[in-house]
């Protein structure tokens, strides 16, 4: 059974990555899951803020005492470690990197163009075998418009590509007002791969204590409905590799995704829930489904339900809108 695939232009040995979450925070993290299999492991992500916060602070702790004496212009704090957090982000990558046999892929969370090229960079020096760029941003404010917001994804792809030389994967959210279009602009600029999608924290409210709560939650299947649906809108319409994430939680997920016509799977939730060794169960049901229909690699499994390329996708989408509307309205789906 071969399950080996391309993504971002590296040779994996299956499909299945594990995307950026807490269980590769620690060197012993990343060996666990790829001991359970996985063909590649998205470490933790550096988070933007992060890194500004710790320049900030450490631009305060040099610029103390610096009037007292003339020799203190010269002096720097003990407590002073330039971008300290970047330091143990980039000694883990590197230390991964070393320790295990796939492909290890720095994650680098950003909103802002800023000068977040260079991080890309280090990871790269550190052994990253690509570079994958979660653009979180949320547009809050009516006084930003929506080619504004397009063209920041667009930007900070253009600094990262020119940074680096390994390939650059861009983790998206679905709300743009013209899905395909901004993917047609990343795909055009040079992305390698399209990672679809980011899941936005959507808090909930607590009406005891009248707050808010910013709780993140682990994805469920059906949240891979959406990302379902674009990747068998775009598969074999772009250059780039496509990635799905959010709500993978067992094999039969797994499957639809490269059905529809996915590169690969990414999964957090399901490991956190079930632990590391989910994911060789994950793997064994796919090679159970692809042995029971007598396939015998991906390549005859993937994109076998995306849309053909020759087929109007708004029309298709339309009409297989239409018509579920119309059969549950019959009831042949038990009405509504």
């Amino acid at each position: 059974m071969d399950l080996s695939t391309r993504y971002l232009g590296l040779t994996l040995t299956n499909p299945l990555l594990a995307s950026a979450s807490p269980l590769s925070r620690t060197l012993d993290g990343v060996r666990r899951l790829t001991d359970a299999g996985v063909g590649g492991v998205v470490l933790y992500s550096l988070f933007e803020e992060q890194l500004r916060h710790e320049a900030e602070r450490n631009a305060r702790l040099v610029a103390q005492g610096n009037e007292s004496f003339a020799e203190s212009l010269t002096y720097f704090p003990a407590a002073v470690e330039e971008d300290h957090g970047a330091n143990r982000y980039l000694n883990l990558l590197e230390r991964a990197a070393s320790a295990v046999q796939v492909p290890v892929i720095g994650s680098l969370n950003c909103t802002t163009t800023g000068g977040w090229a260079r991080y890309a960079r280090s990871m790269q020096d550190a052994g990253a075998a690509a570079i994958e760029v979660n653009i979180y941003y949320l547009p809050g404010s009516p006084a930003v418009d929506g080619r504004e917001v397009e063209q920041r994804h667009v930007d900070v792809l253009r600094l990262v590509k020119d940074a680096v030389t390994v390939p650059v994967a861009i983790k998206l959210s679905p709300y743009f007002s013209a899905t395909a279009e901004m993917v047609q602009r990343l795909d055009e600029a040079g992305a390698d791969g399209l990672v679809l999608f980011n899941r936005f924290l959507q808090p909930d409210i607590d009406c005891e204590t009248l707050t808010t709560v910013p709780e993140v939650t682990l994805s469920t299947p059906a949240e891979s409905r959406l990302p379902l649906t674009w990747i068998a809108l775009l598969h074999g319409r772009v250059r780039a590799s496509l990635a799905a994430t959010t709500g993978v939680d067992t094999a039969t997920d797994v499957i639809k995704y490269l059905l529809a016509g996915a590169d690969v799977v990414q999964s957090a939730s399901a490991l956190l829930r079930h632990g590391t060794r989910h994911a060789a169960v994950l793997l064994d049901g796919l090679r159970s489904w692809m042995q029971r229909k007598g396939y015998t690699s991906l390549d005859e499994v993937r994109g076998l339900l995306a849309i053909p390329a020759t087929e109007d996708r708004t029309a298709r989408g339309r009409a297989d809108y239409v018509s579920a509307v119309r059969d549950a309205d019959l009831g042949t789906h038990g009405g509504w």
